[in-house]
Order: structure tokens, then C-alpha cells, then sequence
């Protein structure tokens, strides 16, 4: 590998404040955990259960960041400024509509939703009391989904970040403020949430419009058909992604508690060692999408190949440090003696998958970046059959929770392969804006 890079800079430059920004959402929960973690076993139960609910509806609809930054970022690189400009408000409208969509579906729903969850008694009752309030900062937190998407696609990633950060800082004071000032307990909780929201939407629109000229800010339906052309495809790839996870777990689940607490110790080191590989990728996003709109076809595969060389050699430190800290890292989890032989069991897969994750990661954000949605979603389709064939054969065989990660590995394998072989045939690089 290349020390060097003429696109090492830029690289950074991008991945470092989306790197931020990325780790401010699992911040976001983590002090909302806590916060309710105090007022007891059945509030921080509700809190889980409405957590999954509306983390899930937000990661579903997360096509609303990616598709308009690959839009807005083509059309930037095109030269078209004003329809990156347009670009942006026409996310602001399909992310306004969605959201509200969303939050009444949500609010209608909740007790289904939560007895679907498993909640009952007084659980399930904190949880829908949670999950009606929180909705209610439902648009906004789409709204700046896709502002951010817009921000990223001009490479504006600072703004965003601050605005999170800021965002963050205004809902641990609202929530303890409301929690234990007020005395509402997880009502609290939940209007702390949906304030810190709805000020980050509102900073979001704010920023949105100073950049827009007279007349750019209406609604548009034909750029709007743009974003779902390739929001669509990153729909069926996100939710493909979250059954291949949401499966997983329910196999777990079937080979007992010291298995699905292994496999939740190794899955949220997973997801947290994702964030640096994503924010890689959203760099990718960013240069593919700039460089294929000005007609650049060889500085896009250029800069391609060295965010995946970066990327896996990223994950191949993580799989240095996880092996080096095989007997350290799950005691800081658990000291139960099945659970510590669980993560034993899966220990090796969950390590050497972090190089192969680096290479999807980058991958997928260069293909999403060159808006080459029907591949991506079609590739993440087939490692979702191939995991999901995996999974009931690690159930009929009793493989345990290994069997779980050998399946998760066929996922980002396959991935991988697919990806891989769409990325060396180059049929990705279409450049221009129309």
C-alpha cells in the first residue's frame, strides 16, 4: 500500500467531521439511557423497546441522507450549482412529508408496535407513552437527514456536526431538567428528545434556505423523482440490511441467554468500529458523486481505490487489536463464565470480518456516490438470502452462536464479492449530470 495519496487529504478532511457526526447519534442514546436507566427496571425496558422502534423507522428512511448527497454532490461536480441548490430543498419537502407520515403511522400504531416488541404491562405503557411523545420531533430529525445529506453533498460536513453536537448538548440539560426538575420521569425523557429535535430541524431548514436564491425553495416534483429514483434502491439495501441483523438476533436468541448476550457484546463492538469504516465511506459518497458529475471518470476510480485500500487497512487493525485483546475486551461486558466461552466461540469470525468490512464499507458508499442503486440493492438482496439460508442451517445443525457470525459473514462475503466485481468492470463510472 501506497503511503501516499493526492486524495489522502480530502479524504480525511470529509471523513473526520462525518465521523463526528456519526458518533453522536449512539451519544445521543447512550445519555438517554442513562438519564432513565435511574428511574427504573421498567422505564429503561420501555426505553429499549421504543429505541429499536424509532431508530428503526430512522434507519430505514436513511436513503433520505445518502440519496441527496450523491445527487447534490454529481450535480455540484457537473457545474450545476442551482440544481444542487434545488437539490437541497427538495429534500427538505420529501423529508417533511415522510416524517410527518411516519410520526402519525407511528402515533396511531405505538401499542401494536409495542406488544409486536414483546412490552407488556407497565413497560409496554411507559413505552407507548414514550414513543407518542417522541414522534413528535419525528420530522424534524428527517428533516435533518436530508439537509445534511445536501450539506454533505456541497462538502459542508461542519455544519452538521455542530449543529449535532449543539443538539446533543441542549438534550442532556432539557432531559434532566424535565426528568428531575419537572418530575415527569420518562415523560420527561421522551419531550426532551423531541425538543432537542425539533431545534436541531428548525437550525437545519435555517441553513438550508440562506443558501437558496428567490424561487429555489418550491417544491419541485421532478427533482424530487430524482431523490427517490436512487432513494428507492437504498431503501430495499437498508432494510435487507436490518432483517439480515434483526434475524441474527432472533437465532441468537433460540440457543440461550449466555449466546444472545455474547452476540450482543460482539454486535455493538461491531456497529461501533463501523463508525470510522462508514465515515470513509461517506467520503466516497462525496468524491464519487463530484467527480463523475465533472467528467472525471479515472480521478473518481482514482480516489476510489485508495478509500478501499484505507478502509481495509483500517480493518485489518481492528482485527489486529480484537485478536491481541481476545481475552480482554468481552470482560469489560461480562464476567460470566458461559457468556465469556460464547464470545470465545464467535471471537475469531467477529475479528477477521473487520478487513472484509472495510472493503463493503468503502464499496458501498463509491457505488451509492455513482448512484448505482439497482446493482446495490440487488447485491444486498442476494447476501441477504445467502445469510438467511445460513442462519436456518446454523438452527437445523445447532451450530450455536457461531453458527450466527458464520452467517453474518456470508452476508458481508457476498457483499463483498458482488460489490467487488461491479466495482473492477467499472460499468459504475457514468459520468455527467443528466
Amino acid at each position: 500500500m501506497r503511503l501516499r495519496s493526492e486524495y489522502d487529504r480530502e479524504i480525511v478532511r470529509l471523513a473526520l467531521p462525518a465521523l463526528g457526526a456519526l458518533a453522536a447519534e449512539p451519544l445521543y442514546l447512550l445519555v438517554d439511557t442513562a438519564i432513565v436507566g435511574h428511574l427504573g427496571r421498567s422505564q429503561l425496558a420501555a426505553l429499549g423497546i421504543a429505541a429499536v422502534v424509532l431508530g428503526g423507522w430512522f434507519a430505514i428512511f436513511n436513503f433520505l441522507q445518502y440519496a441527496t448527497t450523491a445527487q447534490v454532490a454529481r450535480a455540484a461536480g457537473a457545474g450545476e450549482a442551482e440544481t444542487a441548490r434545488r437539490l437541497g430543498a427538495q429534500a427538505l419537502w420529501l423529508a417533511l412529508v415522510l416524517g410527518v407520515a411516519v410520526a402519525v403511522f407511528v402515533a396511531a400504531a405505538a401499542q401494536p408496535l409495542v406488544s409486536l416488541m414483546g412490552g407488556d404491562g407497565t413497560t409496554a405503557d411507559y413505552a407507548v407513552t414514550y414513543m407518542r411523545i417522541a414522534v413528535i420531533g419525528l420530522p424534524a430529525a428527517f428533516i435533518a437527514l436530508g439537509a445534511s445529506g445536501y450539506l454533505r453533498g456541497v462538502s459542508d460536513l461542519r455544519t452538521p456536526l455542530l449543529i449535532v453536537v449543539a443538539g446533543n448538548a441542549v438534550n442532556v440539560v432539557l432531559e434532566v431538567l424535565f426528568v428531575y426538575g419537572f418530575d415527569w420521569g420518562i415523560r420527561g425523557s421522551a419531550w426532551g428528545t423531541a425538543a432537542a429535535q425539533l431545534g436541531m430541524g428548525v437550525a437545519f431548514v435555517v441553513v438550508v434556505l440562506r443558501a437558496l436564491r428567490p424561487g429555489e425553495a418550491r417544491l419541485e416534483l421532478g427533482l424530487t423523482r430524482r431523490l427517490l429514483s436512487l432513494g428507492k434502491w437504498i431503501l430495499v439495501r437498508t432494510t435487507s440490511l436490518m432483517l439480515s441483523f434483526v434475524l441474527a438476533g432472533a437465532v441468537a436468541t433460540r440457543f440461550g441467554d449466555a449466546a444472545i448476550a455474547a452476540h450482543q457484546v460482539a454486535f455493538q463492538l461491531w456497529i461501533f468500529l463501523a463508525l470510522v469504516l462508514d465515515s470513509v465511506a461517506i467520503a466516497g459518497q462525496i468524491i464519487v458523486g463530484r467527480e463523475l458529475g465533472a467528467g472525471r471518470p479515472d480521478r473518481a476510480y482514482d480516489a476510489s481505490v485508495r478509500m478501499i485500500t484505507l478502509s481495509v487497512a483500517t480493518g485489518a487493525l481492528f482485527a489486529v487489536l480484537l485478536l491481541a485483546l481476545a481475552d480482554v475486551l468481552p470482560r469489560l461486558f461480562s464476567s460470566d463464565a458461559e457468556v465469556l466461552a460464547e464470545c470465545a466461540a464467535l471471537w475469531p469470525i467477529f475479528a477477521l470480518l473487520q478487513p472484509v468490512s472495510g472493503a463493503v464499507f468503502a464499496l458501498d458508499g463509491i457505488l451509492i456516490g455513482a448512484s448505482d442503486g439497482p446493482y446495490i440493492a440487488g447485491s444486498m438482496v442476494v447476501a441477504f438470502v445467502a445469510c438467511t439460508a445460513c442462519l436456518g442451517l446454523a438452527v437445523a445443525e445447532d451450530w450455536g452462536v457461531r453458527g450466527v457470525w458464520a452467517a453474518l459473514a456470508v452476508l458481508i462475503l457476498v457483499r463483498a464479492v458482488t460489490m467487488g466485481a461491479r466495482f473492477a468492470r467499472r460499468r459504475w463510472l457514468v459520468t455527467g449530470w443528466a
